[in-house]
């Protein structure tokens, strides 16, 4: 990946030095019944190199199901026909989070191989492919236990300047770190973008103590960068194609679109009455939300049964863009 780099650039590697793009996948064969693969996702230090297994990525979630298909990892996966297209489902468990996420894609071919070509656009992503249904099951507590570690839909996060803010802890798919904009004195997303973030050395502190507290106040530990993050929220009220909008920080740094599993857990989170993002969406009563992010937009649907989240699914894309040896 080309680290560790002291300049933040990977040169020496195949990362770009944003943590976006420093991510690694490990397959294996399932270590349990039920599941057809199993999955290690792997955040690189950019400047020191650490290896973080603490939490899942979900855009790195979608290109599993393809590629352990497409590599012989799993030789006989359910197939469904739908309308003249075939469609395959991957079961995958993702050892970050002791957690099974359903995978269904595009399939041709005797045996089937994933197909990729499509018409589906990915806000973020140039071009168009073949869309991927990932389902995250019984997403809940996949770091702490609970949907709402604390047992509270919102509490008082104390700050290392020993100022307080009001947040919103929910773990679902991954941990995250709700607070209100506004609270911080940015009453609008045009006043906010990840370039201005970057930008802004005393904001980033403050941002990283309320994801500090936040952290001990789930019982995780404070010093691990990946998880939980924390995501600021804007009410969208004047668009009627968007019911909330967010901006992340990952890793330390301002997100260009929204980590998958925060948009998940973000959409789950303001369906749980009392939630900071409950509160902003409003009444507007249906099973997905669409979050407006720095890129666009993504459309996130959360499943419930017998009052329990039972999954959290959207579209995602992947495609295979090389193959071959990598030095160190």
């Amino acid at each position: 990946m080309g680290s560790p780099d002291p300049y933040g650039r990977q040169l020496n590697g195949i990362g770009s030095g944003i943590s976006s793009t420093s991510k690694i996948i490990v397959l294996s064969p399932p270590s349990r019944p039920c599941v057809d693969v199993d999955y290690t996702f792997v955040q690189v230090g950019i400047k020191d190199g650490s290896l973080d297994m603490a939490g899942n990525c979900g855009n790195m979630s979608s290109a599993v199901g393809p590629m352990s298909l497409d590599e012989g990892l799993v030789t006989d996966p359910r197939v469904e026909e739908v309308d003249g297209q075939q469609f395959a489902v991957v079961r995958i468990f993702n050892t970050n989070t002791s957690k099974v996420i359903s995978a269904r894609f595009r399939v041709s071919g005797s045996p089937p191989k994933y197909s990729p070509d499509g018409d589906y656009i990915m806000d973020g992503v140039p071009g168009t492919n073949s869309p991927i249904t990932l389902s995250f099951l019984d997403p809940a507590g996949a770091k702490t236990g609970k949907a709402l570690p604390t047992g509270n839909a919102c509490d008082w996060l104390l700050l290392p300047d020993a100022s307080t803010i009001q947040a919103s802890l929910v773990d679902v798919s991954n941990p995250g770190v709700f607070v209100r904009a506004a609270d911080l004195g940015i009453p609008s997303p045009e006043d906010l973008t990840p370039q201005a973030v970057e930008a802004d050395t005393a904001l980033k502190e403050k941002l990283d103590g309320i994801r500090r507290a936040g952290a001990s106040m789930m019982g995780l530990n404070p010093d691990v960068e990946s998880i939980p993050k924390i995501v600021l929220l804007f009410s969208d009220s004047r668009s009627p194609d968007v019911d909330i909008r967010c901006l992340a920080l990952s890793m330390g740094q301002a997100h260009k679109a929204v980590p998958l599993t925060l948009a998940l857990c973000l959409g789950a989170a303001s369906q749980l009455p009392g939630t900071i993002p409950a509160q902003l969406v409003g009444n507007r009563s249906k099973s997905s939300i669409i979050i407006g992010h720095p890129s666009g937009k993504v459309d996130i649907g959360t499943t419930f049964e017998d009052g329990k989240i039972k999954s959290a699914d959207l579209h995602r894309t992947a495609r295979v863009l090389m193959k071959g040896d990598v030095y160190y």
